[in-house]
Formats: structure tokens, C-alpha cells, sequence
């Protein structure tokens, strides 16, 4: 499964709105999980806040087996995010080249 955060906008900012994301694709998680792999694609998301990746990608960790994907983060703030909820949730993000 592919989720494409640019979906929820490019400027994901503030806990309330990654709490409303994950919430929104919390019923798409559940009827189309299967037992591949989760990839989370940054392409087109500029501005990506902890606040934000907490909220959505550590309420996805919660309901997932095994490691995220993170495919696409070469922007400046979803590195810096990611290496903070790293540091936070430990080896659970794998990073695709």
C-alpha cells in the first residue's frame, strides 16, 4: 500500500491536522490493509512538522506490523522530521533509495 501524504496537502503543519488526517485515512488503512509493505510517499509535501508526522505517522505505527517505507524525502523538512520521529519511534521507518 502506497499512501501519498500530498493527498492531505503539501504544508502538513500541527497536531490537530495530522490527528483530522489520520482520522480521514484511518477507514482506507483498514479495508485495503494486506500483508504488504506500507510506503509513505513525500513527493510534492514541502513543509512537513513533527507535530504533524507524530500525530499521522505514530498513530499508523500504533496499527501496523513492521516497518514504514519512507520513499520520496529528500526535501530539507520531511529529512529533519523524519530524523527527529526516528529518534522518537526508533528503527520502525526503513527509507527507500
Amino acid at each position: 500500500m502506497i499512501i501519498r501524504l500530498v493527498q492531505f496537502g503539501n504544508l502538513l503543519t500541527s497536531r490537530q491536522l495530522g490527528r483530522e488526517a489520520f482520522a480521514a485515512f484511518r477507514a482506507t488503512l483498514e479495508r485495503e490493509r494486506r500483508a504488504e509493505p506500507i510506503v509513505v510517499d513525500f513527493e510534492g509535501v514541502t513543509t512537513f512538522s513533527p507535530s504533524w508526522g507524530d500525530e499521522f505517522l505514530g498513530a499508523l505505527l500504533d496499527v501496523v506490523d513492521g516497518p514504514l517505507i519512507v520513499r520520496q524525502a529528500t526535501n530539507p523538512s520531511v529529512q529533519a522530521t523524519l530524523e527527529l520521529l526516528e529518534k522518537i519511534y526508533g528503527p520502525r521507518f526503513r527509507r527507500e533509495p
